[in-house]
């Protein structure tokens, strides 16, 4: 299953449209073009439902919360086609607006997947506050002794939205309402750079736009391979004695050199 979603990514070269955080902007396009796929980066309100229809897919980013209007023609416009549209609810629970938005493009929009770390989706599940900003709780942290009660809740989730859930962190959940996969790959070096959730986000996007029938294998697979790159990156960034900007392009380019071979040669998933 996994190999032919990632061989479709190259087959079918999936156009992802994406409005997305301006601070990450430039790196979900390099994600997307690494991976196989086509971004644009269309965000005026008058032309996003044209772009929209022309894509494989649409990733919607909070992040930048300010183009609320477009996301919701966008998005309107991709459920219309049967395009899967990504939701990365950047900073859910960190203020009023932001639990606004996500309220607002919830009743307006039908997701195929939302992704955000653990203080982000619990603030989508309890609609309480739960974070200071896009970094996840310290006390949220997923963790073997609570990785039971985090699926049950991704799960729960994934019932009440119609939507793939994924938690990103040390340990990575996707799960819809009937099954989990948990992902134990990746570095902890990955949250000291800005974007890789919104890599992540985007790196999704463009695996279920090329494989649009199988959205919770898609997104796992996409997590995946943002995990094993970041630790085919981080043993680079050491043997050349650089940081986290070296480890940033070194991560660009374990994507861009991905193969089914080394993919499975380093993935740790397993089914819950």
């Amino acid at each position: 299953m996994f190999e032919s979603i990632f061989e479709n990514i190259k087959k079918n070269k999936p156009i992802v449209h994406c409005i997305t955080n301006f601070v990450t902007v430039n790196d979900c396009a390099n994600i997307i073009l690494a991976a196989g796929g086509s971004p644009t980066m269309a965000h005026h309100k008058d032309e996003v439902e044209e772009i929209t229809e022309n894509s494989s897919s649409l990733v919607l980013n909070m992040g930048n919360v300010h183009d609320t209007d477009a996301m919701i023609l966008a998005g309107k416009k991709s459920n219309e086609v049967n395009n899967p549209v990504v939701l990365d609810p950047v900073g859910l629970g960190a203020s009023k607006l932001r639990n606004d938005t996500f309220e607002t493009l919830s009743k307006n929009i039908k997701f195929s997947v939302i992704r955000g770390n653990i203080s982000e989706i619990k603030a989508a599940y309890n609609k309480k506050s739960s974070t200071k900003g896009v970094d996840a709780d310290e006390k949220d942290e997923v963790k073997e002794d609570n990785l039971k009660d985090t699926v049950y809740m991704a799960k729960a989730l994934s019932k009440k939205t119609n939507s793939v859930i994924v938690i990103s962190g040390a340990i990575d959940i996707v799960a819809n309402r009937e099954k989990a996969y948990i992902i134990k790959n990746g570095h902890p070096i990955m949250a000291k750079v800005t974007g890789t959730g919104c890599m992540s986000t985007a790196l999704i996007g463009a695996l279920v736009g090329a494989s649009r029938d199988n959205v919770l294998e898609g997104a796992s697979l996409a997590v995946a391979v943002m995990g094993v790159s970041g630790e085919i990156a981080y043993k680079k960034m050491i043997k050349y004695e650089g940081g986290t900007m070296m480890f940033r392009m070194f991560l660009i380019d374990a994507i861009s050199n991905m193969t089914c071979d080394v993919l499975n040669g380093g993935i740790n998933i397993e089914e819950m």
